[in-house]
């Protein structure tokens, strides 16, 4: 009986016997096959959606034709090129979405080759993983200001999978969390650390090997499909508030920008950094107009979004002084997030001192001008009425472009339309000599 008993314990429980509670409380060893399917399909859940995450890494940074554009932006807020342009979404060129791919099939395999090691080590991670899904969930949220579908998907997969080892899990009768959750096995640590180095060693050769393709096939492809669009003319108005200039006429430059923007817009953050580099390498030949178009009801009723409370608010403060235009500007894009917030934006005025702006009906009708010109463009899709829907949109040298491009495309436009410039301008100076 004294045998009996030290192995039950003084309570006659297994709670404090590792062997029992491997035995007898385990996720993938002894339990309901109902638990076994939901964990793996958890797991399951987890590579898809970690794929369709790197499928959409690689498509939003480096799109293939100019018309690509991404499936999952459904609004400001759940839009997944937020995530794919932010500076998490890839580790040392590896997107993390393989890494989540990995954890997935890791507990696909520990539910197909059941093991007390290999439940120990899924475990582990599932810990790890929870703690790191919580940390890329409060970044979008507080940081980007927008969720990812895809990653959601990851979320709540991962968040099922974490749930499933914390109520079910091998040694849960344990009370001392560290000895359940950081006994991995690591032998298993090992061989996933090799395979994924491995992987990744793969994925930093495919991604790079997409980067150079944007200089080289890819821009070409997407400079001749630029050339393809049809003409459209520029606003009845165009905006006076220019963030680069190079002439006094704006039809005078070799590069021309209308940009149709809206100051809290996520992309439109993504495209104003990639302008400002790129205006700094074609200085002197690239006008660019700010259009004023902010996706908020309050001022907006060209297009049925109210999607940026307070946008309507910053291009008001914006507009009613052309001469403080770009610097409100500038500071709007470089303190993003606190400018969606009342205090900063009435901060933001009275250093500026343009208070009078919200109630100035000579702002309120410019700013109204540049709103209607939306509507002067047939429209691009069934769901909305106008061309300009969305923001940003960009009207280069007469074509409209929705969206945004990767450096490299927006480089090899610029430099096309520079270069027909050039010769267009040579050949004013041909003359037949013929007699």
């Amino acid at each position: 009986m004294k045998g009996y008993n030290s192995i039950l314990g003084s309570d006659n429980s297994p709670r404090h016997n590792p062997v029992w509670s491997g035995m007898h409380s385990s996720l993938t060893l002894s339990t309901p096959f109902w638990r076994r399917a939901l964990a793996f399909f958890a797991g399951l859940g987890m590579m898809v959606a970690s794929f369709m995450t790197i499928q959409h890494f690689f498509s939003a940074n480096y799109p293939e034709t100019i018309w690509e554009g991404s499936f999952c932006d459904v609004s400001a807020f759940f839009n997944c090129d937020s995530s794919a342009f932010s500076t998490i979404s890839e580790v040392g060129g590896v997107p993390i979405g393989f890494f989540g791919m990995l954890i997935g099939a890791l507990a696909c395999l520990g539910l197909i080759f059941p093991s007390a090691r290999f439940e120990r080590t899924n475990q582990s991670i599932a810990l790890f993983n929870i703690i790191g899904v919580l940390l890329l969930l409060a970044y979008s949220i507080f940081v980007l200001g927008t969720i990812c579908l895809l990653c959601s998907g990851y979320y709540l997969s991962s968040g099922i999978h974490f749930f499933l080892f914390w109520r079910y899990g091998i040694d849960r009768e344990t009370r001392n969390w560290s000895k359940r959750y950081l006994h991995p096995s690591f032998k298993i640590l090992a061989t996933f650390a090799v395979v994924a180095l491995t992987g990744a060693s793969g994925v930093i050769q495919y991604h790079q090997v997409r980067k150079e393709a944007q200089t080289g096939g890819v821009a070409s492809q997407i400079v001749a499909q630029f050339f393809e669009l049809p003409i459209v003319p520029l606003p009845s108005t165009v905006s006076p508030f220019w963030t680069a200039k190079s002439t006094e006429q704006f039809e005078d430059a070799p590069i021309r920008v209308v940009e149709y923007g809206d100051l809290l817009c996520s992309d439109c953050l993504v495209l104003n950094r990639q302008l400002t580099r790129l205006k700094e390498e074609f200085k002197g030949k690239i006008n660019i107009a700010y259009q004023l178009f902010p996706l908020e009801g309050k001022c907006n009723d060209i297009v049925e979004k109210d999607l940026h409370a307070g946008a309507c608010e910053l291009s008001l403060m914006a507009a009613y002084d052309s001469s403080k235009f770009k610097a409100i500007h500038d500071e709007v894009y470089d303190n993003f997030q606190a400018a969606k917030t009342p205090e900063w934006r009435e901060a933001l005025a009275k250093r500026y001192g343009v208070e009078a702006a919200l109630s100035d009906s000579t702002t309120h009708k410019l700013l109204q001008t540049l709103i209607r010109t939306g509507a002067e463009y047939e429209k691009t899709s069934e769901k909305y009425s106008y061309g300009i829907r969305s923001t940003p949109t960009m009207i280069i040298n007469n074509r409209l472009i929705i969206g945004t491009f990767p450096d490299a495309q927006m480089r090899a436009i610029f430099q096309a339309l520079l270069d027909q410039n050039e010769q267009t301008r040579g050949a004013r100076f041909i003359e037949n000599w013929v007699d």
